[in-house]
């Protein structure tokens, strides 16, 4: 029986990197001929027909595993600087570049149109209940009903973001509820208005898309500002067709347009929401994948992908308790936002007697404000994030979200126009950045089951505004500004529940990180969501190079002293860093 000659390799770790930046890893590895190949500024990975193989203990301790698509990997190039999970390290605005920014425009503007199509009905339901007898118990259950629906889509979609990927579970929620916007245009009942709504409002399941593939795009530093600027402009929606709905209807029932009467104008203007919301269907298909290096499928057929459990990761997701108060903290933020967006319009129309075009430009600036205040919210989390950390992160979050039911309550007391307005933009601030600052730290919760826990959260904000319209809005005993007031003082109050929020590895508000070396480590906490038999396998890579990417949510001014970990040796040869990587 013969023996191959053993293979030899040094290992050499490369001076320190700036922080938050990976250290490169140089490997030689010599072959039985005398080979040799070298893997650099690639953790733990060489190509060979003997890579793999366990070397001599006298010569290094390490297991080099194979990577067979090196070269694929080291031929990649992208429009942006990207990580070790090539991970976009920054945000080209203009560019529609493959896949990063591709992705984040396609996702956060087909969010957008389905936010559109979902709210559509609510400025135009002075003309609505007038045409069907609509009574306030079934404009109240028609509100309930278009948030309602998307709270089992919404749970629904985060499971198949995680199994078949954002393009293909976007694409067909899309195509799915787009007729619902079309059948809108023939309903002649209060039954069939209160359906479609529930219908339209799966399609706000495309959130959990757009937070999903920011996180699988973009690189932790920059999460909380992609998340919130995707959501922002999506949420946009809702203050879009506060003014988009009323200047359709203007123009068809117009004269000088098509003359339609007010009960056909409304109906006509259905369509032009529903034609969009195809198109974007479509072009979510043809033009966008799932991760920086392709869509799932194909990376599973590659074997740089493997294929997860379905029971395990909605298992994991569900005994994260993290998971669940993130759904309840969204719920009374997104939820309070997506009831105002139901409510706002009919109440500037009733309490100071406007028309319903000067009503509808007045409730869009709340809706509007997304452009602005989202952002603003994932911006702040990012900002205190590198000085404070995840602690920094829950902080600004409480803050944002008390400061929303503050307004909230202050809201109904504005008795002229003027202020009226002024406060409505304010409680927009701190109500819409409250839900950026939240969907900035979702993404760390889990990595595994990443889909899920978004799905649960996005869930929650739907599953807060049905609960909020239920107790406050559909009662014709409760009025609208005891409404307000009551859901303002109920926001602030389960609000709370932030402080439970702790992470081992970097802390909560009240607590710094743990002192037990076995779990305060990022490598412990994601490591943790696989078994010993799925990391022999190698499933756990992914979460390896996320723990390595997230250390700077240990922040500045909370850094433990000699804290900074180096990963066990198992550890490293499980990560690889992107090998000579083309930025364009």
């Amino acid at each position: 029986m013969t023996h191959s000659p053993p293979r030899s390799a040094t290992v050499e770790l490369a001076p320190s990197s700036p922080p938050g930046e990976p250290s490169d890893l140089h490997i030689n590895c010599t072959g039985p001929r005398g080979s040799s190949t070298e893997a650099k500024n690639e953790v733990g990975s060489c190509s060979g027909k003997d890579a793999g193989k366990a070397m001599e203990p006298q010569a290094v301790a390490l297991s080099v595993q194979e990577n067979p698509h090196h070269d694929d990997h080291s031929r990649c190039k992208f429009n942006l600087p990207v990580d070790s999970e090539y991970k976009a390290k920054r945000i080209k605005l203009l560019s529609l570049a493959q896949p990063h920014m591709r992705s984040f425009h396609i996702s956060w503007f087909a969010f957008f149109i389905c936010f559109v199509s979902s709210f559509a009905p609510a400025p135009m339901l002075p003309i609505i209940r007038d045409n069907l007898d609509l009574r306030k118990e079934d404009i109240g259950q028609a509100g309930i009903a278009s948030v309602c629906g998307a709270i089992a889509s919404r749970l629904v979609m985060g499971f198949a973001c995680d199994i078949v990927g954002p393009r293909h579970a976007g694409a067909v929620a899309i195509l799915l509820t787009a007729p619902g916007v079309f059948c809108m245009a023939t309903v002649t009942t209060a039954t069939g208005f209160i359906l479609c709504r529930f219908f339209i409002g799966f399609s706000l399941a495309t959130f959990v898309t757009c937070q999903f593939w920011m996180a699988s795009m973009f690189s932790a530093p920059i999460v909380g500002l992609t998340t919130g600027i995707t959501s922002g402009l999506g949420n946009l929606g809702g203050g879009a067709a506060q003014l988009l709905m009323p200047i359709l209807f203007n123009l068809i029932s117009s004269d000088s347009f098509i003359g339609s009467s007010r009960f056909t104008a409304w109906r006509l203007a259905f369509f032009v929401p529903g034609i969009i919301q195809v198109a974007m269907g479509i072009i979510m298909l043809a033009f966008t994948q799932d991760t920086p290096l392709g869509d799932y499928g194909h990376l599973r057929k590659k074997g740089n992908r493997m294929k997860d459990s379905y029971v395990k990761v909605i298992v994991n997701g569900v005994k994260n308790y993290r998971t669940w108060v993130l759904g309840m903290i969204y719920g009374f933020c997104f939820g309070v936002e997506l009831t105002i967006d139901n409510v706002i319009a009919e109440y500037f129309f009733d309490k100071f007697e406007l028309s319903l075009f000067v009503a509808g430009i007045v409730a869009s600036v709340f809706g509007l404000a997304n452009f602005v205040t989202r952002p603003f919210g994932g911006a702040l989390s990012d900002f205190v994030a590198r000085r404070y950390g995840m602690r920094g992160r829950l902080w600004a979050l409480w803050i944002l979200q008390t400061l929303c039911g503050v307004f909230c309550i202050v809201l109904p007391q504005a008795s002229s126009l003027g202020p009226a307005v002024a406060v409505l933009l304010v409680f927009a601030i701190f109500c819409e950045g409250a839900g950026g600052a939240t969907t900035s730290i979702i993404p760390f919760v889990s990595r595994r089951s990443l889909g899920f826990v978004s799905g649960v959260s996005g869930a929650g904000g739907n599953f807060g505004a049905m609960l909020l319209q239920l107790l406050f809005f559909t009662n014709p005993n409760i009025s609208m500004d005891t409404g307000l007031r009551n859901m303002g003082i109920m926001s602030m109050c389960c609000t709370l529940v932030v402080f439970t929020l702790y992470f081992p590895q970097w802390g909560g508000m009240l607590k710094g990180p743990s002192k037990d070396p076995d779990t305060n480590t990022e490598e412990s906490y994601y490591g943790k969501e696989w078994s010993a038999q799925e990391e022999s396998r190698g499933m756990h890579h992914a979460s390896m190079k996320f723990a390595e990417n997230s250390r700077g949510e240990r922040g500045k001014r909370f850094s433990r002293p000699g804290a900074e970990v180096i990963p066990s040796h198992s550890q490293i040869a499980s990560m690889s860093t992107p090998p000579h990587v083309v930025t364009q």
